[in-house]
């Protein structure tokens, strides 16, 4: 670990039910009692747990595809969770209740993509084609990264009207390829994981690109804490993968977290070569902090690593580190 912070591992955080698994946690979110929401690919989409990590509750069960990607608690302590297999982002009560659905079930706007490759977007189109995350602005305006099959973010009003978006296919500024995190600072500046050209892009509340940081590796996504520090996951690079920013990938770059502080300097930053091992990562892919600054992080194992013989079937999906005193 490097940076001025440090973070333990809490291992056996995680009180999963008998006969209850998760070959990937595809997000977490947190809510205002700290309370610890995963959103999952498998029978029980959604599971809650205390800050001890006692289970409360899993719902969600058949509402979901297997695409299940991010989660996110409201202010007023509703979860959105995003589905980039039906095309929707919707709102649910703590306990499940659906809310609000934004998208068309099951319709994807069309950009050209080939449901595969991110590489033949041809357009930019309004939402959604696999939207990816969802971030809540201080004024309660929603920001949604549709990222697999568009390249876009869409603002939309607290109630679920349409404002704006913005983006389209490439390098530029403003532009993405693959808009896969997304989260809004407490001065409404709204921060984009450009996942495959490996840096976040930073815009005003109205879409106008400000700046970016670019000391990031294929970040997924990103969260603020009360003090303002940004909070990243960052994907493997594995030999053989062609990266927009770096070229293809020679030689692999292990997977990690980073702390950045609110100038982009990073503060902490770890995760090694093994990605079986505690505190290291196979397939970081979201995460969460608490009101204590411990932090949670998701991943998609099986999706991105022992599906494709890169670790084995009983690697950690989901860990809890803890901020050292």
């Amino acid at each position: 670990m490097s940076g001025s912070l440090r973070y333990d591992v809490v291992e056996g955080w995680e009180q999963l039910p008998k006969d209850y698994v998760h070959r990937d946690v595809a997000g977490v979110a947190v809510d205002g009692e700290d309370r610890v929401y995963l959103i999952c690919r498998g029978d029980h989409p959604v599971i809650v747990y205390d800050r001890k990590g006692n289970f409360l509750r899993s719902w969600g069960e058949g509402e979901f595809t297997y695409r299940t990607h991010g989660i996110t608690v409201a202010p007023n302590g509703t979860i959105f969770c995003t589905d980039d297999g039906n095309h929707t982002v919707r709102q649910f009560t703590p306990e499940g209740k659906l809310l609000l659905t934004l998208g068309t079930l099951n319709t994807p706007s069309d950009t050209g993509y080939d449901g595969k490759d991110y590489m033949t977007i041809k357009r930019a189109a309004g939402p959604f084609n696999r939207p990816t995350n969802i971030a809540i602005g201080p004024k309660g305006d929603l920001y949604v990264s549709d990222g697999y099959g568009n390249c876009r973010v869409h603002q939309f009003s607290p109630a679920g009207a349409l404002k704006r978006s913005w983006g389209s296919p490439g390098r530029g500024p403003g532009e993405f390829y693959l808009p896969h995190g997304i989260a809004v600072a407490s001065d409404g500046r709204v921060f984009v994981c450009d996942r495959e050209s490996d840096r976040i892009q930073i815009f005003s509340p109205d879409g106008e690109y400000l700046s970016e940081w670019s000391d990031t590796q294929r970040p997924t996504h990103l969260v603020f804490d009360a003090q303002g520090r940004a909070y990243v996951t960052e994907l493997w690079w594995h030999e053989g993968d062609t990266s927009r920013s770096l070229g293809p990938i020679r030689k692999a770059l292990h997977a990690r977290v980073s702390v950045f502080d609110a100038n982009g300097k990073v503060l902490a930053r770890w995760g090694t070569p093994e990605a079986t091992a505690p505190g290291s990562f196979a397939a970081p892919h979201g995460l969460a902090v608490d009101s204590k600054c411990d932090l949670y992080v998701s991943e998609v194992t099986w999706t991105f690593a022992v599906s494709r013989g890169r670790a084995p079937a009983d690697c950690h999906t989901f860990q809890k580190f803890s901020l050292a005193a």
